[in-house]
């Protein structure tokens, strides 16, 4: 079996993590979240979301943490801008403080679509193609993030064809990368992989990337299935923070932690210090008033009492 050498691990612990938890989490606290998680080698971190302080609260201070970072010449730091009016937000900023990429959304779920963002599908790709097109004009890296390829809430199993047709439409518009995102986490190994299948007719496998919530307790091992058709870029998420506003009872995304420690026991590179990662998880996790959401975290950190 020949896995990927090396992974490239995008931590979207404070903007995914984050936007759902009903306590008001500080714009300093957010902040030094960053600065610890690049301090622990990621490269890629998701910071923040240009949405209407009316639908996400959470996230009203995205143009203050974004002035606030202490930037890392070799990170990439990434924003969620779902519509003309959130890209427009994130660029009204002096010119260093903008992202480095952007990221849209589909669902390849109808319902979900419905749902999450009051539109259909085709609504949605229609209403991102000007903010693709702006973006790569000014020479952001557009992500495109695709939610429910496996399942929804609402529809229950997704059809690989379902995510087939997303990703044509976001190739279409000029999306640059894709992420299969188990949103609710009900995937499995052979469910997820076909999920990719039907990705990989419209992206190269360096343009994909797999985004796993633990809600069954699968990640891991889609994730380990993943890597074994070659993918080697995921989104993880700090702590296991965070979890799907509209998915009832969907845990977080899978923990950073536990995915850096199934990789380095696996002999691929990260670039990331797991000690320093668990701490900056520990940090989060503390200011949430909780413990982290890591099985790693947990056993090393005991590990270390001992």
């Amino acid at each position: 079996m020949k896995f990927p050498s090396k992974v490239k691990i995008v931590d979207v612990g404070p903007r995914d993590g984050l936007q759902n938890e009903k306590q008001p989490v500080p714009a300093a606290v957010k902040i030094e979240l960053v600065h610890r998680l690049q301090d622990a080698g990621l490269a890629a971190i998701e910071v923040t979301s240009f949405v209407s302080p009316k639908w996400v609260p959470q996230m009203a201070d995205n143009a203050e943490v974004m002035h606030g970072i202490r930037r890392n010449p070799r990170v990439t730091y990434s924003v969620l801008t779902p519509n003309m009016k959130g890209l427009e937000a994130a660029l009204s900023a002096p010119r260093h403080e903008w992202p480095d990429e952007i990221v849209v959304f589909g669902a390849a779920s109808e319902a979900f679509s419905q749902k999450n963002i009051n539109c259909s599908i085709a609504e949605s790709i229609e209403r991102f193609a000007p903010v693709v097109a702006a973006a790569r004009e000014q020479g952001i890296h557009v992500r495109g993030a695709m939610s429910c390829t496996v399942g929804c809430p609402y529809e229950g199993e997704i059809d690989p064809s379902r995510v087939d047709m997303l990703a044509g439409l976001m190739k279409g518009i000029g999306v640059q990368h894709v992420g299969v995102a188990d949103t609710i986490g009900v995937g499995t190994p052979v469910k997820v992989r076909r999920a990719l299948e039907a990705t990989l007719k419209h992206y190269g496998i360096d343009d994909i990337s797999g985004h796993f919530h633990d809600t069954y307790g699968q990640a891991l091992s889609n994730t380990l299935a993943s890597l074994e058709m070659g993918v080697w870029q995921y989104d993880t998420s700090s702590a296991g923070l965070g979890g799907c506003p509209y998915a009832k009872g969907a845990t977080g995304n899978v923990a950073t932690e536990d995915v850096v420690y199934m990789l380095h026991g696996m002999g691929i590179e990260t670039g990331i210090d797991l000690d320093a990662l668990i701490d900056a998880g520990v940090y989060i996790s503390q200011a949430l008033g909780r413990e982290p959401n890591s099985r790693v975290s947990k056993a090393i950190r005991t590990k270390r009492a001992g």
